[in-house]
């Protein structure tokens, strides 16, 4: 893990307020650790925010009389700004953060770094929710962050497990690039990063880890929770709107296929359209029978459609046009709203003509009217999608007509 170029390999900071009980013991147990395990250049960074305690003199003290060992004190509370403080004005390689009580393992540490100081990873982060981690807490705390991650997959469609682990580390260069875009300064401010990294194609690597709960931590976890749904909501407005600049991100720092994957053929994208549509069709089947009885028909056909059309815009993005990264995701995911309400449109006109017809329609009368009118809606789906929401674009365009080329000539 030693870096073939010289120079300070790895800085741990670790962001303390208030922390006089458990300061003096935590970064002594973290400095012998790495001075017997750790291969790789070093230094710790304690960073204070604010406290009010005797954690700055206990702090300098360390900083004293322990080799590798820095203090820095900022005017401000907040672990983002913490963190941000400290990074910035770092001139390691590997960039790491590490909660005060130490509640993570430290054998999980050299896992943590190596990915990024062999550059094959560019973040790394530990996760307590890993089949093989280990942890111990109480129900509640396990509840919430099982809520909270849960949540966050699904929301903002990220692919990693634990947002909220305080074991993180991150190549200094792509903080730098990164730190500018991050708004948040108290909790949130990693789970934001860490978006913001995956819809850039960074590569994040993932470690489970062993962690015990710290009985004497005072994080108020209902105001951290409405703090995050905030940050969430934030982040996903400044996606949409192009705040972020992550296509430029991605095109700068992203990793992208070893080998660019081809756009289907037209009949390939047929195929797979209708494997896709076969499988929503069922899945739409199936939810507005269960929804049916307490919402009511209007209601479940909507809710039934809702849902499928987020799977359904996903599947064909990937599936049917061979689209992958985040290069305007969220530009078609909008699009495909709209594709979704002009569905929605068709098939609602068709219960209302059925009513108007038959008053007194059974449910399967229902769903048989909404299955033909869904089969309508899926080819004027298909045609949108190709022609609007998923059209090709140079390259794709010129592949195609290459494609295409050996059937005209076999027509003449």
């Amino acid at each position: 893990m030693t870096p073939s170029y010289g120079g300070l390999a790895l800085e741990i900071v670790v962001p303390v307020y208030n922390e006089e009980a458990v300061l003096e013991r935590s970064i002594t147990r973290l400095a012998e650790y790495l001075t017997n395990e750790m291969p790789s250049t070093w230094k710790i960074t304690i960073a204070d925010n604010a406290s009010t305690d005797r954690t700055p003199v206990i702090a300098a003290r360390l900083s004293e009389h322990l080799p590798n060992v820095e203090y820095r004190r900022l005017e401000v509370k907040g672990r983002g700004y913490a963190l941000r403080d400290a990074w910035s004005a770092s001139d390691a390689k590997v960039l790491a953060y590490l909660d005060v009580d130490l509640s993570t393992d430290l054998a999980a540490l050299p896992p943590l770094v190596a990915p990024l100081l062999s550059g094959h990873s560019d973040i790394s982060i530990g996760t307590r929710l890993g089949q093989s981690s280990r942890v111990s807490r109480g129900p509640k705390r396990e509840f919430i962050s099982r809520s909270y991650n849960f949540l966050l997959r699904r929301t903002m469609q990220v692919r990693f497990s634990d947002a909220q682990c305080g074991f993180k580390a991150i190549r200094a260069d792509v903080a730098r690039r990164l730190l500018p875009h991050v708004e948040d300064n108290g909790w949130f401010f990693d789970t934001e990063l860490l978006i913001i990294a995956e819809r850039s194609g960074l590569r994040i690597h993932e470690i489970p880890v062993d962690w015990v709960d710290d009985p004497d931590s005072r994080v108020d976890i209902k105001q951290t929770a409405l703090d995050d749904l905030r940050g969430m909501v934030r982040v996903a407005g400044s996606l949409v709107n192009g705040v972020i600049p992550v296509q430029a991100l991605y095109a700068e720092l992203g990793r992208r296929p070893i080998v660019p994957s081809g756009r289907p053929s037209f009949f390939g994208q047929v195929l797979r359209f209708g494997l896709v549509g076969v499988a929503s069709t069922l899945a739409f089947a199936l939810l507005y029978l269960m929804l049916q009885g307490p919402f009511g028909s209007q209601e479940a056909n909507f809710l039934a459609l809702l849902i499928t059309a987020v799977g359904n815009t996903a599947a064909n993005r990937r599936f049917t046009f061979g689209i992958s990264g985040p290069e305007k995701l969220f530009v078609q995911q909008f699009q495909g709203l709209l594709v979704f309400l002009l569905a929605w449109t068709v098939t609602s006109s068709s219960l209302v003509v059925l009513h108007a017809g038959t008053p007194d329609a059974s449910p399967n009368l229902e769903l048989l009217t909404l299955t033909a009118a869904n089969i309508f809606a899926t080819l004027l789906r298909f045609v949108l999608l190709r022609l609007w929401v998923f059209r090709a674009r140079g390259n794709d365009k010129r592949s195609g007509l290459v494609a295409l080329q050996p059937f005209a000539e076999s027509a003449q």
